[in-house]
C-alpha cells in the first residue's frame, strides 16, 4: 500500500500492547490535510442499480461528491458501471474491479477509492487487495464528516462510537492477512492476538457508553431548568440553511453561507429580540441519505431538544431539485427516534433563488409552507412573529394570586409566562398571566407549598 501524507489526529490516541503491537482499529481515520501537504486524491465509483431512481442516483452522487469535496479531497476521476444487482465479491464485476486498479496505477498519484454504496466488509477486502489503496463507501465519508464537526463532548463520544461499531470490523477484516503471517504455528498467535482486539474494542464501546449515559444525565438536568418555556427545534436535511436561520433568529450577526456538513452538535439560544416569556430555539442535526444506523441511533439522545420543543421548523432549500426526497428522508429520521407526532412548520428556505414559475409549483404543491429566504430580514421578521403568535394562541389564560413573602415564585412567573395584568390588595399580588401548559403546572407546583409562617 502506498504510503500517504496527511494530518490530523485520531479519534483516540493509538494504544499498545505489552509486546509493542499497535491496536490497528484505533488508526480508524481519515485525516484533514494542512496547507503544508498534499491534498489527498480519490476515484470516485459509481454504481447504479437498475431498480435505482435515476434522478435520484444522481442526486446522491453529487451529494457524495460534495462530502468528499468537504474533507478536502480531490476528485482524479469517476469509474462508472450500470447492473442489475452488486456482485458479493466486490461489489462491482471482475473486469471493472481491474480496471479501478488501472486507474489507481496511473497518474496521478491516488490514495484511495470511494464507492456510493455501502460494502460488506469481505468487499473492502477484495477491493483494497485488488487496488493496494484505502477503500472507504458513503457511511464511511459520512462519519468522517460528523467526526470533523463533532464540538460538544456528547457528538464526540457519539461519533467516535458510531464510528468505532461500523469501521473497526472492516479494519480488522482488511488487516487480518497483514498480521497472520506465515509459517508453522503462526496461525494460532494471529488468533490470540484477534481476540485480544475484539476485547478491546468490546471494553472501548463500553467505556463510551458509560460516558454518554453521564453526559446524557447532565443534560437532562440543563432541560429541568428549562421546563415549561416555549420550545422550537430547527430541523431539515443538510444545507438547507438551519444554521443561517438559527443565526438570524437568535442574533443579529452577520450570516455567512452555509457548508454541506453535518454535526450531532445542538445549540440552544433564546429567540430574539427577547419575548416573554423566552422562546428558546434549537438547531439540531443535519441529515443526510444513508445515515449509518449508529449515528441514527445516536440522534434519540442528540435530538432530545427537538423531542422536548412545542414546534419544530422542517427547514428545506427551495432551490435543490431534491428537496421532496430531502424532506421525506427527514421525514423518517424524525418518526423513528419518535418526532414525527410533533407540530411542524414547512420552511421552504432560499425561495430567492428559485424562478417564479417554480415559485408558484412549489406554493401549490405545500399550500401551508412558508416560503422564505434566512438572508431577508422583513421574512425573518415575519416569521418571528409567526412563532411569536404560535405560542400565545396556544397559552393558558389564568389569574393567580401570589402571597407576600412568594418573591421567588413572582420571579419565576415574570421570566416564563406572559403578565397581562399585576395589581397588589391586601392578600398578595394578583396577576391575569398566559403560560404554556407546562409553565403552568410548575407554578401550581410552587404557589401549593405552604405560605412561610410570618414573623
Amino acid at each position: 500500500m502506498r504510503s500517504k501524507q496527511t494530518g490530523g489526529k485520531d479519534l483516540h490516541p493509538t494504544r499498545s500492547l505489552s509486546d509493542g503491537s499497535s491496536f490497528f482499529w484505533y488508526r480508524l481515520k481519515m485525516t484533514n490535510p494542512s496547507e503544508s501537504e498534499i491534498m489527498p486524491t480519490t476515484i470516485l465509483v459509481d454504481v447504479q442499480l437498475q431498480r435505482t431512481d435515476t434522478g435520484e442516483h444522481d442526486a446522491s452522487l453529487q451529494e457524495l461528491r460534495q462530502l468528499i469535496e468537504t474533507l478536502g479531497w480531490k476528485i482524479a476521476g469517476t469509474l462508472t458501471q450500470k447492473m442489475s444487482s452488486p456482485t458479493a465479491a466486490s461489489l462491482i464485476g471482475p473486469g471493472k474491479l481491474e480496471e479501478l486498479s488501472e486507474l489507481v496505477k496511473a497518474p496521478p498519484e491516488i490514495d484511495s477509492v470511494v464507492f456510493d454504496h455501502e460494502l460488506t466488509t469481505t468487499q473492502v477486502r477484495n477491493i483494497r487487495e485488488a487496488t493496494g489503496v484505502d477503500v472507504y463507501d458513503r457511511p464511511a465519508i459520512i462519519l468522517e464528516i460528523f467526526h470533523r464537526h463533532a464540538r460538544t463532548k456528547e457528538s464526540q463520544l457519539q461519533v467516535e462510537l458510531a464510528r468505532l461499531k461500523y469501521l473497526a470490523p472492516r479494519e480488522r477484516v482488511a488487516g487480518a492477512k497483514e498480521r497472520r503471517g506465515g509459517g508453522r504455528g503462526a496461525r494460532g498467535v494471529s488468533e490470540s492476538f484477534h481476540e485480544l482486539e475484539r476485547r478491546q474494542v468490546r471494553d472501548r464501546i463500553s467505556e463510551l457508553q458509560r460516558e454518554l449515559d453521564a453526559v446524557h444525565t447532565e443534560q437532562v438536568e440543563r432541560r429541568r431548568h428549562r421546563e415549561g418555556l416555549p420550545k422550537v427545534a430547527i430541523v431539515g436535511y443538510t444545507n438547507a440553511g438551519k444554521s443561517s436561520l438559527m443565526r438570524a433568529l437568535t442574533s443579529s450577526d452577520v450570516l455567512v453561507a452555509d457548508q454541506l456538513f453535518a454535526t450531532l452538535d445542538t445549540t440552544v439560544r433564546a429567540l430574539q429580540p427577547e419575548t416573554q416569556p423566552r422562546i428558546l430555539v434549537s438547531d439540531t442535526v443535519g441529515f443526510i441519505r444513508n445515515l449509518p444506523h449508529d449515528l441514527v441511533a445516536s440522534f434519540r439522545s442528540t435530538l432530545d431538544e427537538a423531542l422536548d420543543a412545542s414546534l419544530l421548523l422542517h427547514v428545506v432549500d427551495a432551490s435543490d431539485p431534491s428537496l421532496r426526497s430531502h424532506i421525506q428522508v427527514t421525514r423518517e429520521v424524525l418518526e423513528s427516534i419518535d418526532a414525527g407526532h410533533l407540530p411542524s412548520l414547512l420552511i421552504l428556505n432560499k425561495i430567492d433563488a428559485v424562478d417564479l414559475s417554480q415559485e408558484a409549483v412549489l406554493k401549490r404543491e405545500f399550500p401551508d409552507a412558508i416560503p422564505m429566504s434566512a438572508l431577508n430580514p422583513r421574512d425573518i421578521e415575519a416569521l418571528y412573529e409567526r412563532l411569536v403568535r404560535f405560542f400565545l394562541d396556544n397559552m393558558t389564560q389564568v389569574d393567580l394570586l401570589v402571597s407576600y413573602g412568594k418573591e421567588g415564585v413572582l420571579a419565576e412567573i415574570r421570566k416564563n409566562a406572559h403578565v397581562l395584568k399585576e395589581s397588589y390588595d391586601e392578600k398578595g399580588v394578583c396577576l391575569t398571566i398566559k403560560a404554556t401548559p407546562g409553565t403552568l403546572a410548575a407554578l401550581k407546583r410552587r404557589l401549593a407549598e405552604s405560605t412561610p409562617v410570618a414573623q
